[in-house]
C-alpha cells in the first residue's frame, strides 16, 4: 500500500505490545464458557484487591457518575475499569470513520496494526488517567505519599489496565463468549443490584441501625415491628436506602427491556450464489444496542467531572456556577449538583423531586431522548452499520433484498435503518429516564446496559450451541 498512513506510526511498537494469539482451531462451546468464567473470576478478584499505598479514599468521588458503565471499583486494581480500552476504541473508530485512519481489514498486517493502535492508545490513556488521579490527591496528598508510592500507584493502575485489555482480547479472539467489556459492565451492574437487594450491612439513619439490603430490611422490619402495616410501608417506601418498590421497579424495567428486544423488522433476502437460499436481515428496534446510552453517559459524566473540578477550584466564579453548583447530601461526602447546566442534565433522585421541580424533570427528559437519538444516528455512520455499509456487505455476500433489484437495496435500507436507529435511541433514552424516575436499583442507564448485554450473551450462547445457526448467521451477515 503506497504512501504514508497514520497507522504506520504504530509499527515500531508492534513487537513491544503484548498480544493474545488467535486460536488455530475451533474452540468448543463448553471451553468458551470455561474461559469466560475464568476471565470473569480474574476481574472480580482484581475488583477486590486494594491499591497498595493509598492514604485516604473517603472524599467525594469525582467518578461517581461513571462507575456503573466503566466497571470500576474505587480504591482497587479496577479503579480505571474499562475506561482506557473503551475510550481508545471510540477514538480510533471515530478517526477511522472520519477517514484519518486508513485500514484494510482483509489484510492480516493491517488488522494487527489496528489492534496494536487501540492497545497502545489505551495504555497511554491509562497512564494519563493514573497520573491525574494520583497527583490530584484522590488517594491522599502526593506530598504525604512520597514520590516512590506515587510512582507505584501509577504503575499498579497501568498494569491493571493491561490485564483488562488482554482479558478483553482473549474473549474477542474467540476463546470465550462476547467481549470482556460487556462482560465486566454487566457483572458490575448485577453485583450492585444484588448488593442493594440483599446487603447485610447496617446503616445508621438517625432512627437506629437499618439493614441496607431492601429484602433483608423487609423481613427485619416485619419481625421486629409490632405494627405490621407500618413495617410494610416503611420497607416499601423508605427514603435514602434501597426499598422494596425500588426492587419491584427494577424487575419491571428488566422485563420491559427484554420484551422490547423482540421488536424488529425482518427484511427478506435471497442469495444470488445459491439458488433457493433465503433468509432475513433483522433490523431491531435497538439497532445500535446500548451504544446511545453509553455515549450519553460518557458525555454527561465527563461534563460532571469537569464541572465539579472547576467548582471546587473557583466556587464564586459566575460562569462556573452557571455550569454547575455542587453540594454534599446530608451525612455524605459525595457531591451532587444543586443548580446550573449539570443539574438539568442529571436525573431527579426521587418522585418528590419530580413533583417539586417539574421544569428540571421536563428538561432532563427532553435532553435524554434527543441525546440518545442523536448518538444512535451518528453511531451507525461511524461504526459500519449505516444503510450504505449494510448494502455493501449484502452485495459482497451476493445477497439481495427479495423483490428488489441490487441497485435499489440502498434505498430500501435507508428507509428502514436510520428510522430504527433514531427511534430506538429515543426509546432507550425514555427507558433510562423511566427507570431513574421510578427509582430502579442500579440507575436506569445501568439496567439498560445490563439487560442488553445479558440478552446479547444469551443470543450468542444459543447461536454457538445450536448446530448450523452460526453458518446461517454468517450467510446473512
Amino acid at each position: 500500500m503506497a504512501g504514508f498512513r497514520m497507522l504506520d506510526l504504530v509499527r515500531p511498537f508492534l513487537p513491544l505490545i503484548p498480544e493474545v494469539s488467535a486460536p488455530d482451531r475451533k474452540i468448543p462451546f463448553n471451553t468458551k464458557v470455561g474461559w469466560t468464567a475464568i476471565t470473569l473470576l480474574v476481574f472480580l478478584v482484581c475488583s477486590q484487591i486494594p491499591l497498595y499505598g493509598i492514604v485516604s479514599s473517603d472524599s467525594s468521588d469525582p467518578l461517581y457518575w461513571m462507575r456503573v458503565i466503566l466497571a470500576s471499583n474505587r480504591g482497587t486494581l479496577m479503579e480505571l475499569g474499562i475506561t482506557p480500552i473503551i475510550t481508545s476504541g471510540m477514538i480510533i473508530q471515530l478517526l477511522q470513520g472520519a477517514g484519518f485512519i486508513e485500514v484494510d481489514f482483509t489484510l492480516k498486517e493491517d488488522r494487527a496494526l489496528f489492534g496494536a493502535a487501540q492497545k497502545l492508545l489505551a495504555l497511554i490513556i491509562s497512564f494519563g488517567q493514573a497520573t491525574v488521579y494520583v497527583l490530584t490527591g484522590l488517594y491522599g496528598q502526593p506530598s504525604d505519599l512520597g514520590a516512590g508510592v506515587c510512582l507505584l500507584l501509577i504503575l499498579q493502575l497501568i498494569v491493571a489496565a493491561l490485564i483488562v485489555i488482554l482479558l478483553d482480547e482473549l474473549l474477542q479472539k474467540g476463546y470465550g463468549l462476547g467481549s470482556g467489556i460487556n462482560l465486566f459492565i454487566a457483572t458490575n451492574i448485577c453485583e450492585s443490584i444484588v448488593w442493594k437487594a440483599f446487603s447485610p450491612t447496617t446503616v445508621n439513619t438517625g432512627r437506629g441501625p437499618e439493614f441496607e439490603g431492601a429484602l433483608i430490611a423487609l423481613f427485619h422490619l416485619l419481625f421486629t415491628w409490632n405494627d405490621k402495616s407500618r413495617a410494610l410501608k416503611e420497607a416499601f417506601y423508605r427514603e435514602r436506602l434501597p426499598n422494596v418498590m425500588n426492587l419491584v421497579a427494577t424487575v419491571a424495567v428488566f422485563a420491559l427491556v427484554i420484551y422490547l428486544q423482540g421488536f424488529r423488522i425482518e427484511i427478506p433476502v435471497k442469495s444470488n450464489r445459491f439458488r433457493g437460499q433465503r433468509g432475513t436481515y433483522p433490523v431491531k428496534l435497538f439497532y445500535t444496542s446500548n451504544m446511545p446510552i453509553m455515549l450519553e453517559s460518557a458525555l454527561t459524566s465527563n461534563v460532571f467531572i469537569v464541572s465539579q473540578m472547576l467548582f471546587n477550584r473557583f466556587p464564586e466564579n459566575l460562569l462556573v456556577r452557571l455550569i454547575g453548583v455542587w453540594e454534599p447530601l446530608e451525612d455524605s461526602a459525595q457531591l451532587f449538583a444543586r443548580s446550573g447546566l449539570v443539574y438539568y442534565m442529571s436525573p431527579p433522585r426521587t418522585l418528590r423531586e419530580v413533583v417539586a421541580d417539574p421544569i428540571h424533570t421536563a428538561i432532563y427528559i427532553a435532553f435524554m431522548l434527543s441525546a440518545c437519538a442523536l448518538f444512535s444516528k451518528t453511531w451507525i455512520e461511524i461504526s459500519g452499520s449505516s444503510p450504505r455499509d449494510v448494502a455493501k456487505q449484502l452485495k459482497d455476500q451476493q445477497m439481495v433484498i427479495a423483490g428488489h433489484r441490487e441497485g435499489s437495496m440502498y434505498k430500501e435500507l435507508k428507509r428502514v435503518i436510520p428510522t430504527a436507529a433514531i427511534f430506538g435511541g429515543a426509546v432507550i433514552g425514555l427507558l433510562s429516564v423511566t427507570a431513574d424516575l421510578v427509582g430502579a436499583l442500579g440507575s436506569g442507564t445501568g439496567i439498560l446496559l445490563c439487560v442488553t448485554i445479558i440478552y446479547g450473551f444469551f443470543e450468542m450462547a444459543v447461536k454457538e450451541s445450536t448446530p448450523g445457526m452460526e453458518a446461517f448467521g454468517d450467510l446473512i451477515g
